[in-house]
């Protein structure tokens, strides 16, 4: 092979490997490739022209453009590997390394005025052959090189063991042309091969790794790959302005999206079209007021034909808080049916725009976001659905457990010679009571509590299942042996009650049951049973059931006495206020007692108590 074929060989690959790059640029790539991959070619034509032309004068001025381009490609490739490496370099710190690398050049440019070296080139044995006296000057650039080499393996070698993410791949290409050009130049130094200069092949090599390296970034530029995906996808819009709301641009999907984009004039103010003004501009403003990007829900009405872009646009934005007019099943359903057919959704996301590290703009992304919001609606009809099968089975639930507690409470009763319907009347009486207290609304009695209070006073007598027949059914009043045992019922009935609602999931209920059961026989004054309880140690459920349950006793019949008057049992009530009642409820009965006397006397209880007798 001939020196011109092995330099032109060289510098033909050289010019592919350049044109390669070239062909796989992309805007992320540092500019210190691109410097390489200009340097580096125009290194190989200056090698293959001194030795096409071999005169002294044409190999000192081409010499020149050599020694021009080695001392700026040891800081282009350091630049190259801090990129690679993820290494921030401020712009003080690269601006010292280019004045270093001129600092080197000049001297070089001037080698034949301020050095006393020579170069010049011979043929022998058949080969052109460069003979290079440098001079003292050579020392220097051999140490200006070393250094930057040595701190290229020193980077690599840190990023390593030190930053997980960096490709390895990347790092170990990166060693590569470092260790094939300090080999290249350690050989040329030597002069091993006479006339074939090795700088040149080492140039090439290294210059063939790093397009390598440029095919590894395009998969390792996380940032770069993902926008380029997104924006290549298909069904992302996105639209740019300048800082002072001028318009930038947008692709075709967000012009498909909003139509008056079509309109726009780059570098017109968005806020000057009305459609742009409405959403683009609105966007931008909502994104600055609240200092961050927020995602907006934005509906757009498409054409059954995706190609048409007259397209009508309306935003559903839920921060408005617009409310619909309610519309029929038959109407929803032809809604529903719409949408699926014509609705599209898109999700906005605005942010800042950058370029060169500076923020300059803002960019909007709008992201067809139709199936996502079809699968919530699925799965917000079908947690509705569910929620109300839910609710049904449980009100159905509780009405068989209020039906059960109510059919015990009534085989109870039927057991009771004197208490005929007193369970179903005692329970509208806790209700009147009720209603007067929350009329009043100075004790705060929440719905919930009166509630469970009405559903619970059907148990209060529950634990008289528990008392023998014979003292139950006896036609008269009790010897005080047999009243102890009837008196057992309030303890046993909160057994009985606590037996039936220990797994119910409505503690408070559960508790308001059992109090209900157990205190409702004691009294303000201690004498109550079963415990003698006093004042307010009597929970308040028990204090208003014991109102209810001796205002029926007194103004119903029972076979041990006939019915009172409404006037002598509200005498008797309210004699009892602050021995056997609660004082603080005697408003609340006082309030409630028209109410009473009027059910009592719709249902004909007592009419010798609806008449005034007795």
């Amino acid at each position: 092979m001939t020196q011109f074929a092995y330099y032109a060989l060289i510098f033909i690959t050289s010019f592919l490997l350049f044109l390669l790059y070239l062909f796989n640029w992309r805007k992320q790539f540092h500019v210190a490739f691109t410097a390489l991959f200009i340097m580096l070619p125009i290194l190989e034509l200056t090698y293959l022209l001194i030795y096409y032309y071999h005169d002294p004068a044409t190999t000192n001025a081409l010499m020149k453009i050599i020694f021009m381009c080695v001392t700026f490609l040891p800081a282009m490739l350091t630049f190259c590997v801090l990129s690679l490496c993820m290494i921030p370099v401020s712009h003080l710190v690269r601006n010292l390394v280019i004045l270093v690398s001129t600092a080197v050049m000049i001297p070089f440019l001037l080698l034949d005025l301020i050095l006393p070296g020579s170069i010049t080139i011979r043929e022998i044995g058949g080969n052109w052959v460069m003979l290079k006296d440098y001079g003292v000057f050579q020392t220097v650039y051999n140490i200006f090189l070393l250094t930057f080499l040595s701190i290229d393996l020193a980077i690599v070698f840190y990023t390593y063991f030190k930053q997980k993410q960096v490709s390895r791949i990347i790092l170990f290409l990166l060693v590569l042309p470092i260790i094939i050009c300090m080999v290249a130049y350690v050989v040329g130094m030597a002069s091993w091969i006479p006339g074939y200069e090795v700088m040149p092949l080492a140039f090439v090599l290294s210059q063939w790794i790093y397009l390598w390296i440029v095919d590894q970034m395009a998969y390792h530029s996380v940032s770069e790959i993902v926008t380029e995906s997104i924006v290549e996808g298909g069904d992302v819009g996105f639209i740019t302005v300048d800082s002072r709301g001028r318009y930038l641009g947008s692709n075709e999907i967000a012009r498909k999206i909003l139509p008056d984009l079509e309109n726009m004039a780059v570098d017109q103010f968005i806020g000057e079209n009305e459609a742009m003004r409405k959403t683009v501009f609105e966007w931008i403003r909502r994104f600055r007021a609240d200092s961050g990007a927020k995602k907006i829900t934005y509906k757009a009405e498409i054409s059954a034909n995706e190609k048409d872009v007259q397209q009508a646009i309306r935003e559903v934005n839920k921060e408005e808080g617009k409310t619909e007019k309610k519309k029929t099943d038959k109407e929803d359903r032809e809604e529903t049916g719409k949408e699926e057919r014509d609705i599209r959704y898109y999700s906005i996301n605005v942010g800042d725009l950058y370029y060169g590290g500076k923020r300059c703009g803002y960019q909007v992304f709008m992201e067809d976001d139709t199936q996502n919001q079809k699968y919530i609606r699925l799965i917000g009809d079908y947690n509705k659905n569910l929620k109300a099968d839910v609710k049904a089975k449980t009100e159905r639930i509780v009405s068989m457990h209020e039906q059960l507690i109510m059919g015990m409470a009534t085989m109870v009763e039927s057991r009771d010679n004197s208490t005929g319907g007193h369970i179903r009347r005692t329970s509208e009486g806790v209700k009147l009571l009720t209603e007067a207290i929350k009329r009043d609304g100075s004790l705060h009695l929440s719905e919930g509590f009166c509630d469970r209070l009405i559903k619970a006073a059907p148990m209060h007598d529950l634990g008289k299942i528990a008392v023998d027949d014979v003292i139950l059914r006896k036609p008269g009043r009790y010897t005080p042996e047999e009243f102890n045992v009837m008196k057992s019922h309030a303890a046993e009935g909160a057994r009985i009650v606590h037996e039936i609602l220990k797994d119910s999931d409505d503690e408070e209920f559960r508790r308001i049951a059992e109090n209900v059961a157990h205190y409702h026989h004691e009294r303000m004054d201690g004498s109550g049973y079963p415990d003698g309880l006093k004042g307010e140690e009597i929970p308040l459920e028990a204090r208003i059931m014991a109102i209810a349950d001796v205002y029926d006793a007194l103004v119903s019949k029972r076979v041990y006495k006939d019915s009172f008057s409404f006037e002598k049992a509200d005498r008797i009530i309210l004699e009892g206020m602050g021995t056997q009642f609660d004082e603080g409820l005697r408003k609340y009965y006082e309030a409630a007692r028209p109410a009473l006397e009027s059910y009592y006397s719709s249902i004909g209880v007592g009419e010798k108590a609806a008449a005034g007798m007795g």
